[in-house]
């Protein structure tokens, strides 16, 4: 059976589009769509990546009519935390997951939620 390699994209509408990807560019790291041939998209490290459908009446992703939510991979969560505490970015839920790793919760400027991973390293 042939198989995806990877996310190719994460592709959702948003209330002013150039304003969250600058967020997410500015805050994250994550590069925006390039605009021409020569210019490069993000480009994330190789790692585990879960893809996980959830009841339709989980309460994990905050709010009830909330379709989705992203998962970003981070090397140091507490740094990470820092930094966004520096820009002034509410943390909100904070779990450690025996075995999986560590995790923090935050919102993009739209209300969508972001879980911040740093997985156990071997």
């Amino acid at each position: 059976m042939e198989k995806v390699k990877a996310i190719g994209g994460i592709f959702f509408r948003a209330k002013d589009p150039a304003a969250l990807a600058a967020w997410y560019h500015d805050k994250l790291g994550i590069d925006p769509v390039p605009q021409d041939p020569e210019g490069r998209p993000w480009m994330q490290e190789a790692g585990p990546t879960v893809f996980a459908p959830f009841a339709e009446n989980t309460d994990y992703f905050g709010r009830m009519d909330q379709q989705w939510m992203l998962n970003f991979r981070v090397r140091n969560l507490d740094a990470m935390i820092a930094q966004l505490e520096a820009a002034g970015i509410e943390i909100g839920r904070r779990d450690d997951i025996d075995g999986i790793g560590r995790f923090a919760r935050i919102h993009d400027p739209e209300g969508n939620p972001i879980e911040l991973w740093e997985p156990v390293t071997p």
